[in-house]
């Protein structure tokens, strides 16, 4: 007869630690799709120009920690961070809309800039600034 090795008080950890491997994965995955996805849908999108004024900048720096074997048994953790950074247009309509900007314009316009805005799904891919009279 077949009987179960015994753990102690360890055998609730060794059924629940896999079901925690399997939703992290599924979450790293999703992400990754998600993300493609998302890219994929910007970079097929047309380009459209339109007038527009720059209305609101920002930036978000997300930080991401993970851990490596330093080759001696220990782990080592690495951290890294990616600065993002949008850009709001507000049009003649009085629309707004936030882009994230993918050409590094974030440092070349200015709140209250007005031109013609290359945008491309969700990205802002270029901007000119108008005459000013």
């Amino acid at each position: 007869m077949f009987t179960e090795p015994s753990f102690g008080g360890f055998g609730i950890l060794f059924s629940i630690v896999p079901v925690f491997i399997v939703i992290v994965f599924a979450i790293v995955i999703i992400g990754i799709v998600t993300n493609g996805a998302r890219y994929f849908k910007n970079a097929r999108s047309p380009r459209e120009s339109v007038f527009a004024r720059v209305v609101a900048k920002r930036m978000e720096v997300r930080n991401h920690t993970s851990h490596h074997s330093n080759g001696s048994g220990g782990m080592n953790p690495v951290n890294s961070s990616r600065t993002y950074y949008y850009i709001t247009l507000e049009f003649d309509n009085g629309a707004r809309k936030e882009y994230l900007d993918v050409k590094n314009l974030f440092g070349l316009v200015v709140e209250g800039d007005e031109g013609y805005a290359a945008v491309q799904g969700d990205w802002i891919v270029a901007f000119e600034r108008g005459a000013v009279y």
